[in-house]
């Protein structure tokens, strides 16, 4: 039976993985609130269709930071692809390159960010930093990464600790993924500067720790974690060029909004002065539209792509890609939206469900 639809992927991820691998991927934080807040919220919202307009073209393409995409449907980090597949981001990667769309890469890559390039040498990536307590290790790799071509550093800022994922508590899944932690020295470094250990995060990262970065390197920079209007303003005042609304796919603080419910605010601080991204619940071409009417530039996926991975590989990442970028141009078609510049705040409406 062949699967056509995002879900159809989850089902068949969960029969082809073990239970902890299985556990790792769907878990959220505590009671899992917000894991499940962040699907069910965008069910709360209704299009709003308009009709007698000429859809015979609908162009999906958009661009994120300058670059083109072919639709506004991209890849949110996520650590350790080769518990999904053995090839792991190499995988993802080509993926993304077939289907003309971003990669970000995560720091806790299962596969070397070398090779990772090398396997798809013209794919757009931008570079997921979980700062590290040692500043120089920060340096390098950001320096390794700029001369790698990625295009942007997106810097996760909602995890000063590890949220309390008791799936994983309860699989002991602690060694299992420390044995899988890449050395973050680049190779030709590995042995000209000491072992530095790589699965401490930094808890004492700042808004005034943000000039540091931006002093060496020019890749814009990206926040992601970001939910509340107070703390987009702080973005665009410390001149950040774009924001990811995000809480973690619900594994980190449970009971925070979903992100289609924080989006709004978001949108609405920054005042078109940088770009706003989303991740978290988006499962069909409808999310995606509901996400852009909202203001987000574009959406990244997370769970769905490890989905894709586990149940065929780089192929299945494809189908995943192409299903939701169908989906999304039927939902431009069904509502009049012939561009991405057409999508706007008066196709929704929140349901009184």
């Amino acid at each position: 039976m062949p699967l056509v639809c995002l879900t159809d992927f989850r089902a068949q991820a969960q029969e082809r993985l073990s239970k902890s691998t299985w556990d790792y991927i769907e878990g959220g934080a505590d009671e899992g609130l917000t894991r499940d807040d962040n699907i069910t919220a965008f069910k709360k919202i209704r299009l709003r269709p308009r009709y007698l307009r000429d859809v015979s073209e609908v162009d999906t393409r958009t661009t994120i930071q300058g670059a083109e995409i072919s639709a506004p449907i991209c890849i949110a980090p996520s650590g350790f692809h080769c518990v999904a597949w053995p090839d792991g981001e190499m995988s993802t990667a080509r993926a993304a390159q077939a289907a003309g769309i971003c990669y970000i890469t995560s720091t806790y890559a299962s596969c070397s960010l070398e090779d990772i390039v090398s396997t798809a040498p013209s794919g757009l990536r931008w570079f997921q930093l979980y700062v590290q307590p040692d500043r120089q290790l920060n340096k390098q790799l950001i320096q390794r990464v700029e001369s790698l071509g990625f295009k942007a550093l997106v810097i996760t800022v909602d995890v000063p600790t590890v949220g309390n994922r008791r799936h994983d508590i309860r699989n002991q899944l602690d060694l299992k993924m420390n044995l899988m932690l890449k050395d973050l020295r680049a190779p030709e470094e590995k042995n000209s500067i000491p072992y530095l250990q790589v699965s401490s995060i930094s808890k004492s990262l700042c808004w005034n720790d943000l000039s540091w970065f931006q002093g060496i390197t020019r890749l814009p920079i990206i926040l992601k974690g970001i939910l509340t209007k107070e703390d987009a303003e702080l973005a665009v005042k410390h001149n950040v060029q774009g924001i990811i609304v995000s809480n973690h796919g619900g594994r980190q603080l449970d009971e925070v909004p979903a992100t289609i419910d924080a989006l709004t605010e978001v949108v609405a601080a920054v005042q078109g002065k940088i770009e706003v991204y989303l991740d978290g619940g988006v499962r069909t071409g409808n999310d995606v539209l509901k996400a852009l009417a909202l203001g987000a530039k574009c959406v990244f996926l997370g769970r769905p792509v490890l989905w894709g991975l586990a149940c065929k590989g780089e192929h299945g990442v494809e189908e995943v890609l192409n299903i939701l970028k169908k989906e999304f141009h039927t939902s431009m078609t069904l509502t009049g939206c012939r561009s991405i510049a057409e999508i706007s705040r008066d196709l929704i409406q929140f349901s009184r469900l």
